[in-house]
């Protein structure tokens, strides 16, 4: 295992910065990147000097992921409401790129939803070890039951900012991303509170019209809950959620790239008019990932999972099994952008959502040492947070 403080070099590899790639090393020291080289211009060769070496030849070296939307996973989910659940859910994507993330709740009843956040709270104190909690995300209880999804209809509740000073108050004051139903009773009124605390506000889980869209942006709505899924459809009388969220540039989206909740056609279409840097990479991941079919639980409900497929009984998805490095190859198979575009979906973005941008989701001298390195067949290599190594596939 690598020393935090101690001065490591990552070797050749393929630098993918989030905004160019080259090919190039990397120094890190106590956490942090201190110098990147070009391969054809190489200075400061003192700096390989009693450093820890990384081989990179013919790897690729990237930002961390950062996932803004994950339930679960490794047989884990955040509504367990434990520590040890955080702490495995941490674990298991960090074997596959995630450095940092947004612990997620479902859709229950209070009492749930607050013993989950307490436990997220308690891992955030205590750290995970592994990939770095930078908030919550609080996917409902404030959704449409026309739109529920596999989110659980009796936990939905009625806006109220009590009892969201409540949750956050549990939550340690943690909760930085809120998934809501803009056209429920009061939410234009609530948005515009939540705005005024800097909180992100996304519609989802919503049958939403393109007009209350337009009232919720004008108030600091700024964020879409895995487009198309789970919300009225795009019409050529009534563009909806989705043509609101095509068509305005102040939306980011979130797009779950599993070739499941999208089909690739229209993942290229959202990358037309959404552009690269509009795009947030998300997993929707639910406990079940990174294990092998079968029934699961989600939110008390039977989820079968089958050919990666994961769905309760009635066939509704719940969630995916998705994980980052998958989400950031499936972008460049199936809607055929660049390499380089679906590195800075899945770590510049979300880090610029969340306002962290100055510290996480590239690679810049100063910025915390929040690296992974795939291999050719996208395959995770090594995990690196804040400097550590806390995967590597030969340990396995």
């Amino acid at each position: 295992m690598i020393k935090k403080n101690r001065r490591t070099v990552i070797l050749q590899g393929t630098l993918f910065t989030s905004f160019r790639s080259f090919e190039g090393e990397i120094m890190i020291e106590k956490g942090k990147i201190i110098s990147i080289i070009d391969s054809n211009n190489k200075e400061n060769l003192s700096f390989f000097q009693n450093a820890e070496i990384i081989e990179a030849q013919d790897k690729y070296v990237m930002p961390g992921f950062i996932d803004l939307h994950v339930h679960g996973g490794g047989g884990a989910d955040v509504m367990d409401g434990e520590y040890e659940a955080i702490r495995k859910v941490a674990a298991t994507h960090a074997r596959f790129g995630t450095t940092a993330f947004l612990p997620t709740t479902l859709t229950m009843p209070k009492d749930k939803i607050i013993k989950s956040l307490q436990s997220i709270k308690e891992a955030k104190l205590k750290g995970t070890g592994t990939a770095a909690i930078l908030g919550i995300h609080l996917e409902g209880p404030y959704i449409n039951p026309e739109k529920k999804g596999a989110q659980n209809e009796e936990g939905i509740m009625p806006l109220s900012k009590n009892e969201f000073l409540e949750l956050n108050q549990a939550s340690g004051y943690l909760i930085r991303l809120v998934t809501l139903a803009p056209e429920m009773p009061g939410a234009i009124d609530f948005i515009r509170w939540l705005h005024r605390k800097n909180i992100i506000i996304s519609a989802g889980h919503t049958n939403v019209t393109y007009q209350k869209m337009q009232e919720a942006i004008q108030v600091g709505l700024t964020h879409v809950t895995h487009l198309f899924n789970a919300m009225r459809g795009l019409h050529h009388r009534e563009p909806g959620i989705v043509g609101a969220a095509l068509s305005d540039s102040r939306l980011t989206v979130e797009v779950i790239a599993d070739g499941i909740h999208i089909h690739p056609i229209i993942l290229k279409m959202i990358y037309q008019m959404k552009g690269s840097e509009k795009i947030v990479l998300v997993t929707d991941a639910i406990r079940a990932a990174c294990l092998e079919e079968g029934n699961y639980d989600l939110g008390g409900k039977e989820v079968i999972v089958v050919r990666g497929q994961a769905k309760l009984g009635d066939g509704t998805l719940a969630g995916s099994v998705l994980t980052k490095n998958q989400a950031v190859h499936n972008m460049v198979a199936q809607a055929g952008i660049s390499l380089l575009e679906a590195v800075q979906m899945s770590t510049y973005n979300p880090a610029k959502c969340l306002g962290t941008e100055y510290r996480k989701g590239s690679l810049e001298p100063g910025k915390d040492a929040d690296i992974v390195i795939l291999n050719q067949d996208f395959e995770v290599e090594l995990t690196m947070v804040s400097g550590q190594v806390i995967f590597r596939k030969e340990d396995i």
